[in-house]
């Protein structure tokens, strides 16, 4: 059986070693193509590129998968199966009528709660505590296809995007291993969706990257571990961005009730008490504009900080 498998980021990449460990002929890897990275801008492969091309497979980068090059390029391929996991795009029917097995999705969320591209990030977010991963059908639809299997993963108050990316890329590889054989030999049978129960995850934006001050410090708190360490809440200090990257799980503490929201309420080496709308929230790592991340025990001492400093407003 030929299996074309499809995905970009690090979440793919334990799904596709699976199907290699596991014997499956996986004749290519598709991933999206190579971009520009880091303030130097350096052109660089995604994980899944990185992988396949270790694994000796042959990668194709097209730019739109909706172009009919690229569905061609797919069709000469002869796929019985597509198998994606967090590829980036959404796959034109055209595509998905090409093999007759069809198309299957390994998705990080328990669908069909979180459709999009960000289910992970606003997971946390939203302060959820369970999440999952759901192997789905592909449809010309956002994450619409009929559900095949499903398994939870717990969300933990010490997780991050990237933690739970990890936990989630592993349980979707085991997942996809145990679904297969079964999907296979046409002994299972798929669940439609319902889509009153439908909720979404669109990409992050660079405003819900922004730190509401007047925000609950718990809602603060699951804002920074969603956004850590791909994109990082800011806020602005002197009117500079200012990057917080990890806090304090909120104690419940209130605080200065007479302090605005975003004030600085105490500093210390074991880092920065911050009036929220409702607790204080303490701050553990930052970045300044122009500096590298840094402990709060790094960065104060040089910092000047004065007393009632008062993080937000807009850059100056």
């Amino acid at each position: 059986m030929r299996i074309v498998f499809m995905g970009t980021p690090e979440f793919a990449v334990p799904s596709l070693r699976l199907l290699i460990e596991q014997g499956y002929d996986v004749v290519a890897a598709v991933s999206q193509p190579d971009r520009p990275k880091g303030r130097k801008r350096v052109l660089t492969p995604p994980p899944l590129k990185e992988a396949a091309l270790a694994l000796g497979l042959p990668v194709l980068q097209p730019e739109r998968m909706r172009s009919p090059e690229a569905v061609a390029a797919i069709a000469e391929l002869q796929p019985d199966l597509i198998v994606t996991a967090a590829y980036g795009q959404i796959l034109p029917k055209a595509l998905l009528d090409i093999p007759p097995l069809g198309c299957i999705n390994v998705h990080g969320s328990l669908l069909p709660r979180y459709r999009g591209g960000a289910p992970i990030q606003r997971s946390i977010i939203n302060g959820e505590t369970v999440t999952g991963v759901t192997i789905m059908y592909m449809a010309e639809g956002l994450d619409t296809g009929d559900m095949i299997s499903k398994v939870e993963v717990p969300i933990t108050d010490e997780d991050t995007s990237g933690t739970l990316f990890e936990k989630l890329s592993a349980a979707g590889a085991e997942l996809l291993g145990r679904t297969l054989p079964a999907l296979i030999a046409g002994e299972l049978k798929a669940e439609p969706q319902d889509n009153e129960l439908a909720t979404y995850a669109p990409n992050l934006t660079r405003e819900d990257e922004r730190i509401d001050w007047s925000k609950p410090a718990r809602s603060i708190y699951n804002q920074v571990r969603g956004l850590s360490p791909m994109a990082g809440a800011f806020t602005y200090l002197n009117g500079e961005v200012f990057k917080v990257w990890a806090c304090a799980k909120p104690n419940g503490e209130a605080g200065n009730g007479s302090a605005a929201p975003g004030t600085v309420v105490a500093a210390s080496t074991s880092g920065i008490d911050v009036q929220t709308g409702a607790g204080l929230l303490r701050l553990l790592e930052v970045q300044p504009a122009g500096k590298r991340v840094m402990t709060i025990a790094d960065w104060l001492p040089g910092a000047r900080l004065s007393s009632g400093a008062v993080f937000g407003g807009d850059e100056a």
